[in-house]
């Protein structure tokens, strides 16, 4: 029960004289230092339920050298960000993760190069532990924004080239995803695939289609055609490739909304699902997936594992003595059937 003998805020030092400890002992307790036994430890916590104590956060950060927050950075426009369910998944793994940390999340997104100058301030600034930034692009400006303002950070997705190969990072399986489902496609009988990629400046995109081309080499390249991620750009490339190879009887495309645009175009052209072409998506998000007809055939990847491996891979990097920073991860990916192919 808080204590009712005042109406003051209970203070460090009733903390200590409940528990019968030194103050310094206390707050090494309460401001979550080392080198207290457990007896103690234990003493100090029950007195911290009694009272009712809530902890000082500026005294919390001078013994921790912590701010107890994290930045996440997205590099999207707004519309993408709300739009999209891949960002809701990883993000709501990042804040399960950071919850369980007792740390906060302060999401960050970057529309132009016009934020990037207001957010190597913010970095800079003292406000946060570290960062986690993902939906990188391979001209993109915010790594080394982020190396200026001396952070610790983990990358959501394999870093374009030329960008520090120590900083960790967390990625799905993208090439070997992108060929299981092109082989599922061609071990169905196609013999016309298609692949309708992703942007050609993210690294998920890229590796997606090397992914192709390992089962592909050969692929007549009016069978390929790029979209942005986006529903609306998988109905135009589905399109497109409708008009330049009537014949097309299997289409892999790199995530599952642009094949939700894929298979809206299909049936409005009345090709039929799977009997006269069959698509595979990628990513496995059930927002998405609830939403096709027939139901998609996908490669699924842990969006929100992932987002909590970013986390974890954070707090080591911070809790690290000598600097070293913990290897990059690579998640794997599993092909789900269901009845678009």
């Amino acid at each position: 029960m808080p204590d009712q003998t005042t109406g003051s805020r209970p203070t460090l030092e009733a903390v200590a004289a409940r528990a019968g400890v030194s103050r310094a002992t206390a707050s090494r307790v309460v401001n979550g230092g080392a080198g207290v036994r457990a007896p103690l430890v234990e003493k100090v916590n029950r007195a911290v339920e009694e009272l009712g104590y809530v902890p000082n956060h500026a005294a919390r950060t001078l013994v921790t050298r912590r701010n107890g927050a994290v930045a996440v950075i997205i590099e999207e426009p707004e519309f993408r960000i709300f739009s999209d369910p891949f960002f809701e998944q990883q993000v709501r793994g990042i804040s399960r993760e950071l919850t369980a940390h007792d740390s906060q999340l302060v999401l960050l997104w970057v529309e132009g190069p016009g934020d990037h100058e207001r957010i190597a301030r913010y970095l800079g600034g003292g406000h946060v532990d570290g960062a986690l930034a993902f939906s990188l692009h391979s001209d993109d400006a915010l790594p080394a924004l982020i190396d200026r303002a001396r952070i610790p950070v983990v990358f959501g997705g394999r870093p374009a080239p030329g960008i520090d190969p120590a900083v960790p990072y967390v990625d799905c399986d993208n090439r070997g995803g992108a060929r299981e489902a092109v082989g599922h496609l061609v071990g169905l009988g196609r013999r016309a695939v298609a692949h309708i990629a992703g942007p050609r400046d993210q690294t998920s995109a890229v590796d997606r289609l090397h992914g192709y081309h390992d089962v592909l080499p050969d692929a007549d390249p009016a069978l390929l055609c790029q979209g942005s991620f986006t529903e609306e750009s998988g109905a135009r490339a589905m399109a497109e490739l409708l008009d330049r190879r009537p014949d097309v009887d299997g289409v892999f495309v790199a995530n599952d909304l642009m094949a939700t645009g894929a298979l809206r175009t299909l049936r409005e052209r009345g090709v039929r699902v799977p009997e006269d072409v069959a698509v595979v998506g990628f990513d496995d998000m059930a927002s998405v997936i609830d939403r096709t007809s027939p139901a998609l055939t996908t490669i699924r990847q842990d969006i929100e594992g992932m987002g909590r491996l970013m986390v974890k891979l954070l707090m080591r990097l911070l809790d690290a003595t000598d600097g070293a920073a913990p290897a990059s991860v690579i998640t794997p990916t599993s092909l789900v059937r269901r009845d678009s192919a």
